[in-house]
């Protein structure tokens, strides 16, 4: 789009109950997050996956965890300067 955005994340791991194994250090989710159009950002994570996993019996057919993202947007931004005159305003 042309107007800068602004949202957090929030992440989910599956399958769910190896969650409990999940150990975040650092995320940029949760913190707001201000994009501009068509700017492209890393956005990194630290975890791991605690050891006793593999001696949790609940977890023993579990062979792939999936850690994934979802933004969602906190609020409505104004068009951008450039936008406006763009625009003829």
């Amino acid at each position: 789009g042309d107007r800068p955005i602004t949202g957090v994340s929030t992440y989910n791991v599956t399958p769910m109950r190896a969650g409990v194994h999940f150990n975040k250090i650092q995320c940029f989710c949760f913190e707001e997050q201000r994009l501009r159009p068509r700017e492209e950002i890393d956005m990194p994570v630290l975890f791991y996956i605690d050891p006793e996993f593999l001696d949790d019996p609940s977890m023993a057919n579990i062979n792939h965890i999936t850690l994934s993202y979802t933004f969602f947007k906190t609020g409505e931004e104004e068009p951008t300067a450039a936008a406006g005159a763009a625009a003829g305003q």
